[in-house]
């Protein structure tokens, strides 16, 4: 990926062209950002997720319709572990117990089973807002937890800590996306929010300069991949005046493009 000039500045220069590391959306508070200011905003996901084939799951020695308790974590983890089941011609029973972390994923679980609230407890964010319906069912159930390579630390540590019968089991990866045809291409700003992106920007580019290009960076973790890599970080979320990514870049933009 093409870089020009100098990353530090007093003054920003102005800002043409953004790229942000995420699918594009169908809507977004960054079209208005896009009219506002004359923007060429572009979107490409860094990262995705590829699942886990049936030959390579059998190696786990893992069946699913051998937990009756299911802890899902996110929609990936629904839509893999309904298609291993699916690719294994394994039904899960009617009685298997669902624990979802949030709500959007307990909505989205309606796409696999007939749902039934004895059936499906939901958190709002985190494995601590389903801890006590867990420790309910702690003595009676064996719990199985759908996950990525990345795993899933925080839900992993509660289930260890509290002495639970689970098993973990990678069922998709996420993995750096081939962005090759990008090489050529500069842009003003490029916008991360996760450390997988900036693992993808040199796994792609491993020359990579920053030179005149301005990070756009959300959230701790990813600002450390950055700094860790000797990169500027030029606009960072979230901050007290600015919680969100768009409303940072509109502060930014503000000055950049300022006439």
């Amino acid at each position: 990926m093409a870089a020009n000039g100098k990353a530090i500045e007093s003054k920003p220069k102005r800002v043409k062209s953004i790229l942000i590391s995420q699918p594009k959306p169908e809507r977004s508070p960054y079209y208005e950002l896009e009219k506002k200011y004359n923007l060429q905003i572009d979107w490409r996901p860094f990262i995705h997720v590829e699942g886990v084939d049936a030959k390579e799951f059998r190696k786990q020695r893992i069946r699913p319709d051998e937990f009756s308790a299911i802890i899902l974590t996110s929609k990936n983890a629904v839509d893999h572990f309904f298609r291993i089941c699916e690719d294994l011609r394994i039904k899960m029973s009617q009685e298997t117990k669902y624990f979802c972390l949030t709500e959007a994923i307990a909505n989205y679980l309606q796409k696999f089973i007939v749902y039934r609230k004895r059936k499906v407890f939901v958190g709002k964010r985190s494995i601590q807002d389903l801890a006590t319906a867990l420790k309910k069912h702690k003595a009676k159930e064996r719990f199985l937890l759908p996950c990525s390579n990345l795993g899933s630390k925080a839900v992993s540590k509660f289930l260890e800590d509290n002495e639970f019968n689970w098993q973990d089991s990678m069922m998709y990866r996420t993995v750096s996306s081939d962005l090759s045809d990008l090489s050529d291409v500069t842009y003003d700003v490029l916008v991360f929010f996760s450390p997988l992106g900036i693992k993808s920007l040199f796994e792609n580019f491993p020359d990579f300069k920053q030179n005149d290009t301005r990070m756009a960076v959300f959230g701790n973790t990813t600002s450390k991949a950055v700094e860790d890599h000797g990169l500027t970080i030029n606009i960072k979320a979230p901050a007290p005046e600015t919680p969100s990514m768009t409303m940072a870049l509109e502060k930014y933009l503000q000055v950049s493009n300022k006439e």
